[in-house]
């Protein structure tokens, strides 16, 4: 799913009549900004936050340097991209409050549902990618096996959890896990804490009283985007008891509105500092807000693929597979090896999204991948001989039934899979060649799912 599609959608129909008009009067402005005002409105953006934006914007658009501009539709385009992003801060505010003498402590806050378990894993790993040695401390004595799933992630990520069992004090447990880390050489203090359902007494004094023992150089706040303007009130109450440093936002990969993320800088005057986009342990982001500026307004967002593909794809291997595409010797066994590295890199809705101008492509939107149908090309490719990989021509009647049976399919997903790698090779041709890829693209289905 592209970021905050139906926001997206609207706000891109809305600059492509301003782009068709070879001169803009301030009527013209005053619709484009009734359109963007409601669009913004519907995604759920605090009100206060949208007749700012929506003056700013005005007030830059009715200038003399758009009127009179040769491409003035594209000047007001640059103004919203400049203003969204300045609404929601700059890629600086993202950076961690690094300890000059470590540990550094963390401390993750929010409701009970908002993913702050899961978060402090992927927080964890994102950290120790960096290079970092961090120590996961498991301060939520209340929620039924919170301790026990944080162990679990632990494992999985090889980072050491610290626990005291159910029947200890927080404050005590955040306590004991700092001078642990002082003795174990873990630079980077993670504490989970615990939330309730909703925001009362007992919960923030807790916290005050472990903010008191730990001094955190950050409190992060973890906020599920998928409650709206419900958010910015959460942010902006923990803000108030506890002085946050900083806000997690999960689940923007879901079907929501946008309007947490747009609305809580704003409100609250905290930064957003990462985003979940998904429930893998790799599914942290640290957030840039030019970049996701750029994915809603049809821009794209090609940093973040590169920086995807260089964390997930193999190079060499890739340039590899570059010189075959060219030379046309690109095969199945080729395409089974890059359907691989594509999954590694997250949904193909989300990599399509970062590219400037899909969005706009009727034959890219929407597109969904089945993890299913990538187990059933697997099955399929895997069931061929080498030689039938190397070079489908030789499939006839007699082979593809042999490759249904051996992979539980039908021989009719076998030539559905064949007609797909066709389309798949032209694709890669077609955008690594020569222009004109939109024309190309007229009517056809590149991708296996």
């Amino acid at each position: 799913m592209a970021v905050f599609s139906s926001l997206a959608e609207k706000l891109q129909e809305t600059f492509k009549k301003l782009k068709g008009k070879g001169k803009l009067s301030e009527a013209d402005v005053n619709k484009a900004m009734r359109e963007i005002r409601l669009a913004l409105l519907e995604a759920d953006v605090n009100f206060k936050v949208v007749k700012d934006f929506i003056n700013s914007v005005k007030e830059r658009a009715v200038g003399q340097e758009v009127m009179k501009s040769l491409t003035p539709g594209q000047q007001v385009v640059k103004i919203v991209y400049e203003e969204l992003t300045k609404l929601m801060g700059n890629s600086e505010e993202s950076k961690i409050n690094w300890a000059s003498q470590p540990p550094t402590v963390i401390m993750l806050v929010g409701l009970q549902g908002a993913g702050k378990t899961t978060t402090a894993a992927k927080l964890a790993r994102l950290v120790q990618s960096q290079g970092r040695r961090p120590l996961l401390v498991a301060a939520d004595v209340y929620r039924p096996a919170a301790i026990k799933q944080l162990q679990i992630l632990g494992e999985k990520l090889d980072v050491p959890v610290f626990s005291m069992g159910e029947n200890s004090n927080p404050v005590d447990i955040a306590k004991a896990a700092v001078e642990h880390a002082h003795h174990h050489g873990n630079n980077t203090v993670l504490l989970d804490t615990a939330g309730r359902l909703h925001i009362n007494e007992t919960m923030m004094d807790e916290l005050v009283a472990i903010k008191e023992e730990v001094n955190p150089q950050e409190i992060l706040l973890v906020v599920d985007a998928m409650t709206g303007q419900d958010a910015v009130q959460v942010a902006t109450t923990f803000n108030e008891q506890l002085g946050v440093t900083g806000v997690i936002l999960t689940k923007l990969d879901g079907d929501t509105r946008g309007g947490a993320a747009l609305s809580i800088r704003a409100v609250t005057g905290r930064p957003i500092k990462f985003i979940g986009m998904g429930e893998k342990t790799d599914a942290l982001e640290i957030f840039r807000p030019d970049r996701l500026a750029s994915r809603i307004l049809g821009m794209g967002d090609v940093l973040s693929l590169i920086e995807k593909a260089q964390a997930n794809l193999d190079v060499e291997r890739a340039k590899e597979l570059q010189k075959k595409i060219k030379q046309q010797e690109f095969t199945l066994e080729d395409f089974l090896t890059q359907m691989k590295q594509m999954k590694q890199m997250g949904p193909l809705e989300e990599i399509l999204s970062m590219l400037p101008g899909t969005g706009k492509m009727k034959q890219l939107k929407n597109v969904k991948i089945d993890p299913k149908e990538m187990v059933h090309i697997e099955a399929i490719i895997q069931s061929m001989t080498p030689e039938e990989r190397r070079n489908p021509l030789i499939l006839n009647g007699s082979r593809k039934r042999r490759i249904a049976a051996g992979s539980g399919t039908r021989v009719q997903d076998v030539n559905r899979l064949l007609r797909q790698f066709e389309d798949a090779k032209k694709f890669m041709q077609i955008f690594g060649g020569e222009g004109g890829a939109k024309k190309k693209l007229k009517g056809k289905r590149f991708f296996p799912f």
